[in-house]
């Protein structure tokens, strides 16, 4: 019981699964429909992106790596994605995790990266991969991220200036 539903709010974790998310809020403001939403989309466009391409690309894959720390959660979304559809998904924080074992010379391997993996990770998966399995890599883009995030003024106050004036 709310004592009063017209002061009602909700807000989420930016790292939780985009559709799981959008299941509770659509039962939320079924419930409380005049309850307010955040300003703007807070679930991260990193995670929302990754979520995406993994959905539309793991129906052609055998295998589903995704590169992410075991306590991360964007990257257990994204692996849940995959045992979702069927396929064996495995979630590791590098190169040196991988075995041969769960691999077929002509599996498709899906690798995708939680949204703090360093690419360098990404790039030894593959080189792995192509080294095991004479690997053809093929790159797939859904989506161009061009996010830029200013410094703080904070911060921004604390880094000297360089002149551009001569002598």
């Amino acid at each position: 019981q709310v004592k009063d539903p017209q002061k009602l709010a909700y807000v989420t974790q930016t790292t939780l699964s985009v559709d799981d998310t959008a299941e509770i809020v659509e039962a939320l403001k079924a419930r409380f429909p005049d309850m307010a939403a955040p300003h703007r989309e807070d679930i991260c466009y990193a995670t929302t992106n990754r979520q995406e391409a993994v959905k539309l690309l793991v129906p052609q894959a055998d295998i589903l790596i995704v590169l992410g720390s075991q306590n991360s959660s964007n990257s257990r979304r994204l692996m849940e994605i995959g045992a979702a559809n069927g396929i064996p998904a495995h979630l590791i924080d590098g190169a040196h995790e991988l075995q041969s074992d769960w691999f077929s010379p002509d599996n498709t391997v899906l690798i995708t990266a939680g949204a703090s993996a360093p690419e360098v990770v990404v790039q030894e998966c593959i080189a792995w991969l192509e080294r095991q399995f004479t690997a053809h890599v093929e790159q797939v883009t859904l989506r161009e991220e061009h996010v830029h995030f200013p410094m703080p003024r904070e911060l921004a106050s604390l880094v000297p200036t360089t002149s551009s004036s001569s002598p």
